[in-house]
């Protein structure tokens, strides 16, 4: 396949804002994938080994190198599956925009979380359960770049990402909008069942690892529920957790 230089523009957002520190590279077959079905993407070049530029879509060419030009061109240790894309970062919405008014779908609230594979993971998990959005402290959460993406799947894609300034007064808001705002944390005494025992939609709000949702945070939720795990186990991983508090919500 022959190079095109692709440079598309995305439609503008109302709110949105974008990080404007130019183009990153993703990598992996999910991950590209999916940002070249996104038409809020813009798209600078896409690189592929000639295997891998078979799974590109109609219409999208791609420079071809061999496997070890490619990882040269990457971050150490970046596993691309023979696909990498040089891409604009794409805009946050602002929360109004994303989740007013509430409707059916969950909305994940996360606090102090600043690992990008459990971010990213999370962003996998939104996706597979048709969350509305993920909202994240615009100072203390990963830039959605390569390894998160990665991660992601394509979910970084698929459910818009907001950055807000104070998480305790948006969960505020986001019960303003409707929805039932639940903070997960171990020592709770409800159980996820008994705290979404409720018609509106979830705002569930999830903590870092260790250090759990701050005291702030979890006080600006209407309800603090508990995954029931075995004693001999502390935690689960926040992206587990992530993924069973979204599987509950979905059956109610």
């Amino acid at each position: 396949m022959g190079a095109r230089h692709i440079a598309r523009t995305p439609p503008p957002l109302k709110g949105g804002k974008a990080d404007d520190s130019g183009p990153l590279w993703l990598w992996g077959v999910h991950a590209v994938l999916a940002a070249l079905a996104n038409p809020r993407r813009r798209i600078d070049r896409v690189i592929a080994t000639r295997n891998a530029a078979a799974r590109l879509p109609a219409g999208v060419e791609a420079v071809i190198h061999e496997p070890d030009a490619i990882d040269r061109m990457l971050p150490p240790g970046a596993v691309h599956q023979g696909l990498a894309a040089r891409v604009w970062p794409l805009a946050f919405l602002d929360l109004h925009e994303a989740c007013a008014p509430a409707d059916k779908r969950p909305v994940i609230v996360l606090d102090g979380i600043t690992d990008p594979q459990n971010v990213g993971a999370i962003f996998r998990t939104a996706a597979a359960f048709d969350a509305r959005a993920v909202i994240m402290q615009d100072r203390k959460s990963p830039p959605l770049t390569g390894v998160l993406a990665k991660a992601a799947a394509g979910g970084v894609e698929l459910v818009p990402a907001v950055e807000v300034v104070n998480i305790a007064r948006t969960l505020e808001t986001l019960s303003e909008f409707g929805y039932l705002t639940v903070a997960l944390a171990g020592e709770a005494e409800l159980t996820l069942a008994q705290a979404y025992a409720d018609d509106r939609p979830i705002a569930l709000a999830l903590g870092a690892e260790g250090k759990g949702l701050r005291e702030g945070v979890a006080g600006a939720c209407e309800r603090t529920a508990r995954i029931p795990i075995h004693a001999r186990m502390e935690s689960l991983n926040v992206s587990n957790a992530a993924a069973i508090a979204l599987y509950e919500a979905s059956r109610r």
